[in-house]
């Protein structure tokens, strides 16, 4: 049990350690330290977004705007950390607002992108034209120059347009150098990126297909295997990149799922290509409207003001923590420092942006986060009234609380992962934050609250029952 109990007290104080670190001067050498303010304190940018219908979309009603929305907040917030609002506004507009963003610029070009990735084969019968043109134009090169030897001007003219022409119907024809096939981007599960392995300099970025998706690539891939022919990935119609597949793969193909596209990015583009093929293609493409720079409508008053009410909020609940529960009480006020500084950790971990509700909802969780401590401390007090003596009361009282604090936890959690698995944009952020806030809840609650008890007891000038309950007075021996 002192081995167990000294294991926490290590564990315990590393956490803390690290959670000051990152929350501290000292993060910031490590792109920590820092959490981003929402629109509503440090100001941003808003922009309108045009929707506009197509020859495929002729109509944008209800359905297509929620796709739009979608996947817009998809790209800019792929996490659901960040407090991004999307939202419609009419029947043909989206509203963006991007909290810090004094430069837009990015998130126009991001959006303005449809995405549609597919993937295209060469078309043989355009290959067999396109190689009895080239041969052609080489046969006019070499007309032209014995032409220029004779010095016949008119002669030499006449060549050079048929030179011209034959170049323009080659080029025609390479437009035409591939077909489409069936996988494009409705097979994509994942995208992400990845240093490039021909260059440590440039980025990749890497494709995970569904099942199905994963079967049309083995095939397309293997009925190109050996033959030298380039498999091209395009992006809005656009060749991206172009890949040959070796011999090796004849008889299988690329199996697993898996793709990389090797265009010799920088990390900026591969990230930014990367949200947009995680986030979707855009059923019908949009277009900027209106860019406004925003300005803080709450400002650093709020944020002092809300600090002001957080802070004397905390102090209220844990002098009342000691007032009621005496030792367990200080105990319990140790263990919800300790919760507040490993969750503000977490939320600087990953990078959630707080607004003004985002803090009130931090303030409110650190008061919500006694909650487990109390139904430990009152079955304790019941243990104690039942004449049983201090230690076997403070075990049998975490016994006793833990599945109610445990079934309360879990349910909490089934919840956030439901929340973040159909939600999205601030629903997710939300999910994100609250389940951050349930699982180091339940870690201080049962782990820190408990090894600290067991530690307080373990010194003989502690062992006073009037430290854990006024109205049973004696000393254990």
């Amino acid at each position: 049990m002192l081995k167990q109990q000294r294991f926490f007290l290590a564990l315990i104080a590393l956490l803390v350690v690290g959670a000051l670190i990152v929350v501290t001067p000292f993060g910031k050498q490590f792109g920590l330290g820092k959490i981003d303010l929402g629109l509503d304190l440090q100001g941003g940018s808003q922009l309108t977004l045009q929707v506009s219908p197509t020859e495929d979309v002729k109509e944008i009603n209800e359905n297509v705007m929620d796709a739009v929305q979608s996947v817009v907040s998809n790209r800019l917030n792929p996490d659901g950390v960040s407090e991004i609002v999307v939202q419609k506004v009419g029947n043909q507009q989206i509203l963006v607002q991007l909290p810090g963003v004094s430069d837009p610029k990015d998130a126009e070009e991001l959006l303005s992108k449809v995405a549609k990735l597919d993937f295209r084969r060469p078309n043989n019968t355009i290959v067999a034209q396109v190689n009895v043109r080239r041969q052609e134009f080489q046969k006019l090169l070499q007309k032209l120059a014995e032409t220029q030897k004779s010095g016949d001007q008119a002669a030499i003219a006449k060549v050079q347009t048929e030179i011209e022409q034959k170049q323009q119907q080659v080029l025609d024809l390479q437009n035409q150098f591939y077909q489409k096939t069936d996988l494009t981007g409705e097979n994509l599960n994942d995208a992400g990126y990845s240093v490039s392995q021909r260059d440590p300099n440039k980025w990749d970025v890497t494709l995970r297909f569904d099942v199905e998706g994963g079967k049309k690539f083995a095939q397309l891939t293997k009925s190109l295997a050996g033959t030298q022919q380039p498999l091209g990935i395009f992006l809005d119609d656009q060749v991206v990149s172009e890949a040959t597949v070796s011999e090796q793969f004849k008889q299988n193909g690329i199996t697993g799922g898996a793709a990389v596209i090797t265009g010799n990015f920088a990390l900026e583009e591969a990230q930014q290509l990367a949200n947009q093929l995680k986030g979707g293609s855009l059923p019908v493409p949009v277009s900027v409207e209106e860019i406004r720079t925003v300005g803080a409508s709450l400002g650093q008053d709020s944020i002092r003001r809300s600090v002001y009410a957080g802070v004397g909020g905390l102090i209220l609940v844990l002098a009342f923590m000691v007032y009621w529960y005496r030792l367990p009480g200080v105990i319990a006020d140790v263990a919800l420092c300790v919760y507040g500084l490993l969750t503000f950790a977490c939320y600087v971990l990953f990078g959630v942006t707080l607004t003004l509700p985002g803090i009130a909802g931090f303030i409110l969780s650190i008061g919500m986060a006694v909650d487990a401590n109390i139904l430990i401390f009152e079955r304790t007090r019941e243990e104690l009234r039942a004449g049983k003596t201090l230690y076997r009361s403070i075990e049998s009282g975490f016994y006793r609380a833990f599945s109610s604090i445990l079934d309360s936890n879990v349910t909490t959690l089934i919840a956030c992962g439901v929340l973040y698995w159909l939600g999205s944009g601030l629903v997710r952020g939300f999910a994100i934050t609250l389940g951050i806030g349930v699982a180091i809840s339940m870690f201080t609650a049962i782990t820190c609250s408990r090894t600290l008890m067991f530690t307080a007891i373990s010194v003989p000038s502690l062992r006073k029952i009037e430290l854990f309950d006024s109205k049973k007075a004696k000393v254990v021996s």
